[in-house]
């Protein structure tokens, strides 16, 4: 019988209720216990994909090509393992389901509502994560935090599922926000108490509690939340703030978390081995050296929409020893600067992101163009990737106006242009190039040299691609066309051989990258970016 495991949050949203999950997942995995995590979101989007990255953070793609909130990122990373379309489910697909089978005549003209239609309809969803693989336990967070309105069906749906499966096999963790008052220097229990008050009024009583906090708050403070809340002693978690996500498995497992989860669900006891993640975060404080990374982008303003890339880099200075500070650089600043040499010059790599619509694009062109001129390491990623291919026609192959006719239908030499298998599709949801695609590698390049295989597969998200009318044109300059999607012939890398590391991909390599095996092109990429560091260590001495 899978067991499960339902997180809810209180008090205030962005407490790191993902965080959580992904942790609990990989000390129960590093237990020997199979598991996979779910995310339930209230919103009536069907997916994130819409959504501009301001409102929801970066959209994490799976490999069967769904769009997804970016706390799968997290969950995938921290328990190294795949997810897929089953993995996130949100209030829209729940009533879209229901309202297309309602016109269908399914329901044989009953009335539709909430409860039990859409309850029904989200607990299925949560059965399908197990359909086609057992697990041992299904980890399921749920958006927002309690009390909000679009949220109530979710939380009805799993207080009527625990029922189903039986509460032996259920237990819920709330993750709540223990504030410190700065003018008396005390933590206040108050908001735990009203926020586990209000889940209890749903009837969904926690059995561990999650406390997040400033500092580690005290044994006397975890009884108070005990006894006013109706929870073990032992069952009142405390989660202070850590320097780097990665440290919060640690820090679960020094409060026990994994014991009582284990004890709760009558789960057999194994011995846990995280020396592994241990190393790894022991690594990561330890770096020999530092590399200063620029990401020019259009939504810097909100880190969280690179959150796949911030910490694919990450993962990359783990495989050189290399801290990575992150310099923010918003694309638009830099189209109204006449000279960029300020902006760039303390920088060891330019990474540029993905991204849909004109705005910022000629301040990405000028940092590329600076990048290639000036033998920095460049990392383009899908929008970055076409944006190069801009950048070197416009200014290696003179081809004057050089664009994709996203930006400028009318321009003379679209380099970029519109895949022709989206030519006609008129709905934005879902209609993309998502997902895994095999990726054939031309032997002799850089990428061969990275990858060090003949074929892989990654993960796509775009709907404009390399013109094949116009490639003999840049490949007669120099350009390379290192990496082919072979069945319809559409470029997927570029490289410059004779550039020390200039490399974009029409993929999202971010995606893949876990901290325990870090993607070889980010790998790659922060080795260029310390041997930059390097190279200006030698010069500023002599």
């Amino acid at each position: 019988m899978t067991r499960y495991i339902f997180i809810t949050g209180g008090v205030v949203s962005s407490l790191g209720k993902g965080i959580t999950a992904s942790s609990l997942g990989r000390l129960l995995k590093s237990r020997g216990i199979a598991v996979s995590i779910q995310k339930l979101d209230p919103y009536i989007n069907v997916d994130p994909g819409t959504m501009n990255p301001y409102q929801h953070g970066e959209v994490f793609v799976t490999e069967d090509g769904a769009e997804t909130d970016l706390d799968l990122g997290h969950y995938e990373r921290f328990i190294d393992v795949n997810l897929s379309k089953a993995n996130n489910v949100t209030a829209g697909m729940a009533y879209w389901s229901v309202i297309t089978r309602e016109r269908r005549g399914d329901y044989l003209g009953g009335t539709i509502q909430v409860v039990p239609h859409i309850t029904n309809e989200i607990k299925d969803r949560i059965r399908v994560v197990t359909k086609e693989k057992a697990f041992d336990v299904v980890i399921c967070e749920i958006g927002g935090t309690v009390g909000d309105i679009e949220g109530l069906p979710f939380l009805e749906a799993i207080r009527q599922f625990r029922k189903e499966v039986g509460r032996e096999n259920c237990i819920n963790i709330h993750v709540t926000l223990v504030p410190l008052l700065e003018t008396t220097h005390e933590f206040k229990t108050k908001p735990t108490q009203h926020s586990v008050m209000k889940l209890r009024e749903i009837g969904i009583q926690p059995e561990i509690i999650i406390c997040r906090s400033r500092t580690p708050i005290s044994l006397e403070l975890k009884e108070k939340i005990s006894l006013f809340c109706d929870v073990d002693k032992e069952a009142v978690i405390g989660l202070a703030d850590v320097p780097s996500l990665y440290e919060v498995p640690l820090a679960l497992e020094k409060e026990g978390l994994d014991d009582i989860v284990l004890k709760y669900l009558d789960l057999p006891v194994k011995r846990g081995d995280l020396s592994g993640w241990e190393k790894m975060v022991e690594q990561m404080k330890q770096p020999e050296k530092k590399v200063r990374i620029a990401i020019i982008g259009k939504y810097t303003e909100l880190e969280d929409s690179y959150i796949s890339i911030v910490e694919s880099l990450k993962h990359g200075g783990l495989s050189n020893s290399a801290a990575i500070e992150i310099k923010w650089v918003n694309a638009e600043r830099l189209e109204g600067e006449g000279d960029i040499e300020p902006i760039m010059r303390d920088i060891h790599g330019v990474v540029v992101p993905g991204g849909f619509g004109p705005r910022g694009i000629e301040g990405k062109i000028k940092a590329i163009k600076y990048a290639r001129e000036n033998n920095l390491p460049f990392l383009g990623l899908c929008l970055g990737m076409q944006c190069a291919v801009i950048e070197f026609a416009r200014n290696v192959c003179r081809m004057k106006g050089a664009n994709s006719s996203e930006f400028d239908a009318k321009t003379k030499f679209p380099v970029i242009d519109l895949m022709s298998e989206q030519k006609g599709v008129e709905e934005k949801g879902g209609t993309m190039r998502l997902g895994a695609y095999p990726c054939r590698i031309k032997k002799g390049t850089r990428l061969h040299a990275i990858y060090n295989e003949d074929e892989v597969m990654e993960r796509h998200r775009h709907r404009f691609e390399v013109n094949n009318d116009l490639r003999s044109q840049l490949a007669e300059a120099g350009l390379v066309f290192s990496g082919i999607y072979h069945k319809a012939d559409l470029v997927e890398v570029i490289e410059l051989p004779l550039h020390p590391w200039f490399l974009a991909t029409q993929y999202h390599p971010e995606f893949k990258s876990r901290p325990t095996r870090p993607h070889p092109i980010f790998a790659s990429f922060i080795a260029a970016a310390a041997k930059r560091l390097e190279e200006q260590v030698v010069l500023f001495k002599s």
